[in-house]
């Protein structure tokens, strides 16, 4: 089984460089470019080897990525809330120059840090608890299909950081240095027994005029 996962398309905030977190930020107009770009080149990916179901996170900006696509495959948009953003407590809403004005500069150290039971302030996750929910979004849509599928999946940075290390078998609280473009398309598989990578940040189909 194939998963193609894809970031949402951009918006105001991450251009910001602003926590976004679970708060329902939407796409701006580069975002909606960028949906419309996926969702063409994915049809021409279908054309090729069929793509049978394509699911996303709740949140606006996945969905509104998500929908073009859905819509371009003439497939039904499966939504799933086991896909969305990590929740990141007091730093929704704050750039890190907000949060060393308001005193979390030492909640930002052990978030940067990837401390993996580290709980962020005002109801936020920790990476242990985000990442079995990122391991069970995975785990669910392999469970509804077939191996020899092709699933697309819409989702965030923080997500496909969780899939890549799945995928890659990398340690949870490891630095990252893998790439979470918006827009996006990474490709793991599936073989039944365990997720492994396939490619990784291809954003050719966003260059193209």
């Amino acid at each position: 089984m194939e998963l193609l996962l894809i970031r949402h398309g951009i918006t105001n905030w991450n251009q910001e460089h602003r926590f976004q977190g679970q708060i329902d930020i939407p796409l701006n107009e580069l975002g909606h470019q960028q949906a419309a770009r996926t969702a063409e080149h994915l049809r021409t990916l279908a054309r090729s080897a069929p793509i049978t179901a394509v699911y996303t996170s709740d949140l606006q900006r996945a969905w509104h990525t998500a929908a073009p696509i859905a819509e371009a495959l003439g497939l039904e948009l499966r939504v799933d809330d086991r896909l969305r953003e990590r929740h990141y407590g007091v730093f929704e809403g704050r750039t890190l120059a907000e949060l060393e004005a308001t005193g979390h500069a030492e909640d930002y150290r052990r978030w940067r840090n990837r401390e993996p039971d580290f709980a962020l302030p005002e109801g936020g996750e920790s990476l242990r608890n985000f990442f079995a929910r990122s391991r069970e979004a995975l785990e669910a849509i392999t469970a509804h299909h077939r191996l020899g599928e092709r699933i697309v999946a819409v989702t965030h940075g923080g997500v496909l950081d969780c899939v890549y290390r799945i995928a890659g078998e990398m340690d949870m609280s490891a630095m990252r240095q893998h790439p979470l473009h918006n827009a996006a398309l990474n490709r793991i598989a599936w073989d039944g027994w365990r997720f492994s990578l396939i490619e990784w940040g291809s954003i050719e189909h966003l260059q193209h005029n």
